[in-house]
């Protein structure tokens, strides 16, 4: 496509000359592109990862998911649902306008139109009111303890910038209708769009009049989307890269002995583990015919314990994932981390649950796993299948790309399946469990393929979706976490890793949400 080169001015020009004069551009990569410079139009992880480095919100997230301020320096409770945020003075958008109360009364406004994916993430805002030009009042529907993560999702753009552009709406990337902001930028952010070519590269200057103490020492950033492993791996060591956020855990050793390279690896929100048909009276893809054996919390149990994970970790994961035992990632915000402990790996105890429960000799079931979704995702069903057989359940695997595999969860075509969540955009416990184990309904249990249903599980989500004290309502998800546990309504796997790898004198403060940060990222010379 064609190179679009983006003007912001006589002074932003000045500061690229200067940026480039002053050091070599630090380079990066990973296996897509952005999908979208509208901050708005792409409720994707990578672009709303990437997009936080040029446009901000009123609050975020650091490097440990913690919140803290952004372009609200500081809130508070004004009622059980209205919260009052005063602004940072002296902002300025990257055409050097400033930025007011009317700026996030606009945002507000814009991410409601027709082609606006982040307000998928804001529904429980009623209303954001201007108090004065340097106030806003935030208003929920419910008290909501959650407003702070959610506003993540509401990247500040500029009122007279969006109108001059014709940019009011947000670009509706569903119906292939893009505007001025699908490709140019002007936010408050650490980082300004220099250049874009899509696909090919983008290229950022460090803002000079960020608000910001900069914690980084970048001066231009040039990012290359790279699909192949391979030729991520091979650039990257070739010198052509300082540092790859997309590295498949088959080059970790390779790129750890060329002696002028390192791998960064940490566990990613995300868990994985196994779910199952607790709902059908007869599974879809079994021999057992008039019932189901997964309604049945021995056979689940019997599931459980026939895994073992440290032989996954071992064997499929090359020694970086780590063993859960529990459906939520302990760093997610909320997460009851004493409840993070497994049941045994036991084949036997798993042979004489299956006899008490009815299956002496077992019995057949399918497996529905994706090849292309997860780390090493379809080894790790292949691994599992093994195990189980073991123990006497025979499985037929049915293993596909993402595309038919999501079909399948959507409309629960399943019988024993491999799924995983990361409490991702809001980093934290509650999306994933009305999610993941929600009686599902057209509003929650969206991931419950197996039709998990509790009644003393779901009676807990309104408390811990209104509940406003931390501790009480930290208490509420360990109750929830504990129903799950015994009830196995999923067997955990473990969190996968995030796999970085950089050139040597590169600190990338790798994060669990798996988002570069450029605005913490440090060079030393080569």
């Amino acid at each position: 496509m064609k190179k679009i080169l983006l003007p912001l001015g006589v002074s932003l020009a000045m500061a690229f000359g200067a940026c480039a004069a002053q050091a070599k551009p630090f380079t990066w990569t990973a296996s897509a592109d952005a999908l979208s410079m509208d901050p708005y139009s792409a409720n994707h992880s990578f672009t709303n990862s990437f997009m936080n480095n040029i446009y901000e919100g009123l609050v975020r997230f650091n490097e440990k998911i913690e919140v803290e301020p952004a372009l609200a320096e500081s809130w508070q409770s004004v009622s059980p649902t209205v919260w009052r945020f005063k602004l940072r003075p002296n902002v300025k958008f990257h055409n050097g306008e400033a930025f007011t109360a009317d700026d996030v009364v606009f945002s507000w406004q814009r991410v409601q139109t027709p082609g606006s994916l982040s307000k998928l993430n804001l529904g429980e805002v009623k209303e954001v009111r201007k108090v004065d030009n340097m106030t806003v009042d935030v208003e929920t529907k419910a008290p909501f303890p959650l407003l702070l993560n959610a506003l993540m999702n509401l990247p500040i753009m500029s009122k007279s910038w969006c109108e001059a552009n014709n940019a009011k709406e947000a670009s509706d990337l569903q119906q292939k209708k893009e505007n001025y902001a699908n490709r140019n930028t002007n936010g408050t952010g650490p980082f300004m769009v220099k250049s874009r070519d899509v696909d090919v590269k983008t290229v950022l200057a460090a803002n000079p009049n960020w608000w910001d103490k900069p914690k980084h020492n970048l001066t231009e950033v040039v990012f290359t989307p790279i699909q192949s492993d391979a030729t991520r791996t091979s650039s990257l060591l070739s010198g052509a890269l300082d540092a790859t956020v997309s590295v498949p855990l088959q080059d970790v050793q390779r790129i750890n002995s060329s002696g002028n390279f390192s791998v960064v690896q940490g566990p990613e929100l995300r868990t994985i583990y196994f779910g199952m048909d607790q709902h059908r009276d007869e599974l879809l893809y079994s021999d057992v015919k008039g019932k189901n054996p997964f309604k049945d919390v021995r056979v689940r149990k019997a599931v459980y314990q026939a895994i073992d994970v440290e032989g996954i970790k071992r064997s499929v994961m090359r020694g970086t994932s780590w063993p859960a035992g529990m459906v939520l990632a302990p760093q997610l915000n909320g997460a009851p981390k004493n409840l993070n402990s497994r049941l045994p790996f036991d084949p036997e105890a798993s042979k004489k649950l299956l006899a008490e429960a009815g299956y002496p000799n077992g019995f057949t079931v399918g497996m529905q796993c994706p090849n292309n979704r997860y780390v090493y995702d379809e080894q790790i069903c292949l691994a599992a299948i093994s195990m189980l057989g073991r123990v006497g359940i025979k499985v037929t695997p049915q293993i596909e790309p993402v595309a038919k595999w999501s079909v399948r969860l959507n409309t629960q075509d399943v019988s024993l399946f491999l799924i995983g969540h990361a409490g991702l955009p809001m980093a934290d416990s509650q999306a994933l469990l009305s999610d993941m184990a929600a009686t599902r309904t057209s509003s929650k249990g969206g991931l419950n393929a197996g039709g998990y249903s509790n009644p003393a599980f779901d009676a807990l989500l309104p408390k811990i979706s209104s509940e406003l004290d931390p501790a009480k309502r930290n208490a509420y998800i360990a109750d929830a976490v504990t129903i799950l546990r015994d009830d196995i309504a999923y067997v955990p796997l473990h969190q996968q890793p995030i796999t970085w790898a950089a050139r040597k004198g590169v600190d990338l403060k790798q994060s669990p949400d798996n988002s570069l940060r450029l605005w913490l990222v440090r060079v030393s010379a080569p």
